[in-house]
């Protein structure tokens, strides 16, 4: 019975699950421009909007590029924070305002310690599942690889359990998490 229900697929893609939460993925293009002209506007403002007495020192340099570094990473921050709070299904303007207004960074901090878990949703019945989980409590639909003894969760592509050293291969598991291990 549940081997008849985990051979089908679902041909919808939402984009929930599928890798799109790579790191530099998450930071939209728009917060990479404004970061970009964000330290270059800081350059500007520090090397010619001010006028220097004795040319250029090198610690007032390094400390230019350090702030203007600074700032694009709030920049980029900002953005990445914006794009993950839709992806937890968190309020985005809330959290967006509370990372630029709390002062020195600690927004952002608060944001990474409060957030929610990333939800996945079921390719068989749609109920939205937390990232761990290996089975859907609605329809019992394997959604990660277990292992056939103990039950634990494994890889695609382990050939034996980490925790009992059984032969995961021989499981017959469904083909479409068999897809790595097949050579």
């Amino acid at each position: 019975m549940l081997e008849g229900r985990n051979q089908r697929t679902s041909d919808s893609n939402d984009g929930l699950g599928t890798g799109e939460h790579d790191g530099l993925k998450m930071i939209p293009v728009w917060s990479i421009v404004l970061a970009v002209l964000v330290f270059a506007g800081w350059l500007y403002i520090s090397y010619y909007a001010q006028p220097h007495h004795h040319g250029p020192q090198p610690m007032r340099l390094l400390m230019d590029y350090l702030t203007g570094t600074v700032l694009a990473s709030y920049v980029l921050l900002v953005g990445y924070v914006s794009r993950d709070v839709k992806r937890r299904h968190m309020p985005a303007l809330l959290w967006i305002l509370i990372v630029l207004v709390m002062p020195g960074g600690i927004g952002a901090v608060v944001y990474f310690l409060l957030r929610q878990p990333v939800l996945i949703r079921c390719p068989n019945c749609k109920t939205e599942l937390t990232a761990g989980v290996h089975f859907c409590p609605q329809c019992q639909f394997q959604v990660a690889p277990v292992c056939g003894q103990c039950f634990r969760g494994v890889q695609t592509t382990d050939v034996y359990c980490t925790q009992c050293g059984h032969n995961v291969s021989e499981d017959g598991g469904p083909a479409r998490l068999r897809a790595y291990s097949d050579s």
